[in-house]
C-alpha cells in the first residue's frame, strides 16, 4: 500500500532546530505540524492571483445599434480612448 506522503529531509542549523521545538511546545503541537503548516502558507503565497477585472470601455466606442465596420487610424484611437 503505497503512501499518500513524501518523507524528505533538511538539515537546520542548531539554533532554528532548537526555537522550532520550542515553538512546538508554546503551541502544542508538534515540530512537523509547525514545519508542515509553514510550507503549507509559503506555497499559498507563492500561487499566483490572478487579477478579476476586466477592460471597462463605458461608453462604448462603438454605439451597439451602429453595425457598420468602421476604420480608425492611431490618432483617432488615442482621441477616443484615455491612455496613462
Amino acid at each position: 500500500m503505497k503512501s499518500k506522503s513524501v518523507r524528505t529531509s533538511i538539515d537546520l542549523p542548531r539554533e532554528l532546530h532548537r526555537r522550532l521545538h520550542e515553538a512546538a511546545a508554546r503551541h502544542g503541537c508538534s515540530a512537523r505540524h509547525l514545519i508542515l503548516a509553514g510550507i503549507q502558507r509559503a506555497v499559498e503565497d507563492a500561487t499566483p492571483v490572478r487579477p478579476r477585472r476586466r477592460l471597462s470601455l463605458e461608453p462604448p466606442i462603438v454605439p451597439a445599434a451602429q453595425r457598420k465596420p468602421f476604420d480608425l487610424d492611431n490618432e483617432q484611437i488615442y482621441q477616443l480612448i484615455e491612455f496613462p
